[in-house]
């Protein structure tokens, strides 16, 4: 007597991974669409020869919608949506392995694996000239105001010039990189007047201004490691006669004389002259024309 015996193939193995947890580190710069974890690196076996159903899941809040699966039977991980450092610097997706669809009401066996990104900053942004005012809600866009100075007609100044509202001074808003700046006068100072320091931005005089005309220079601060790294501050500097005195009241006392129940707005007369609305002067012997 023969018999035949067929075995029939059980689904009584799970899905293996060929890493369970792996650290990946992505710059900011990344373009979408490219890969982050290969799919050879992601795929797992089953020893029930079952075909494998694969979803990405993302535990750490915000950072939903970023990575993505090539698709249900495809576990390479690809860049969805583009990054930014300012916004999350890490994140941890999990992957599931199962051997039968996801909606399967049959046994399913799951295996998972964790993917640690780390987010690593990039030369994305241009210098920012402080100081300056945010213009968005994620403090992406660093707006600054022009710098004002003086400087005294037909007089030579040998240290660096007083600005307002401060020195001129610029960052790399990737501060994690922090890369080397450097100054340059590009517009506004045909005739050589000033000169601004390379390293530090102090800007000094070369000659005496003679024109009572203001100069409206262009600063650029360069990144050194990348010369299209660069932004652009208007410097104004004001010519004036130089102030050698103090203004002073022409009288050290006033009297003056007003008269009950007069009514707001009403002038002060000189005392003893009610016909002669009360007058306080300063002058200036800087200005004796004046």
């Amino acid at each position: 007597l023969e018999i035949f015996v067929t075995i029939l193939n059980m689904n009584d193995n799970s899905p293996v991974f060929k890493q369970t947890n792996l650290t990946e580190f992505v710059p900011e710069d990344t373009k979408v669409n490219a890969t982050i974890v290969a799919r050879e690196d992601l795929s797992a076996r089953d020893a029930d020869l079952d075909t494998i159903y694969y979803e990405l899941t993302t535990i750490v809040p915000g950072t939903d919608g970023y990575f993505a699966i090539k698709g249900v039977n495809n576990p390479e991980i690809y860049l969805q949506k583009a990054l930014d450092y300012e916004k999350f610097k890490l994140t941890t997706l999990v992957l599931y392995a199962r051997d039968r669809p996801v909606d399967s009401t049959d046994t399913t066996n799951t295996a998972t694996a964790t993917i640690n990104i780390f987010i690593e900053q990039a030369d994305t942004k241009s210098p920012w000239f402080l100081p300056c005012t945010f213009i968005n809600t994620d403090n992406s866009i660093c707006i600054s105001s022009p710098y004002i100075g003086r400087v005294n007609i037909s007089e030579m100044s040998t240290e660096p010039l007083i600005l307002e509202p401060g020195p001129i001074y610029a960052i790399d808003p990737d501060y994690m990189l922090n890369e080397k700046i450097v100054y340059s006068i590009v517009g506004g100072d045909t005739d050589k007047v000033f000169s601004v320091d390379a390293d530090t931005g102090n800007l000094t005089m070369n000659k005496v201004a003679t024109s009572p005309d203001s100069y409206l220079l262009q600063v650029m601060a360069t990144q050194v490691n990348n010369i299209q790294k660069y932004s652009i501050v208007s410097v104004e500097i004001k010519v004036i006669n130089k102030s050698d005195h103090p203004p002073y009241f022409e009288s050290r006392m006033y009297n003056g004389t007003v008269f009950v129940d007069l009514a707001p707005r009403s002038f002060v007369f000189q005392a003893g002259d009610p016909s002669s609305p009360l007058k306080i002067t300063a002058v200036d012997d800087d200005f004796p024309n004046v």
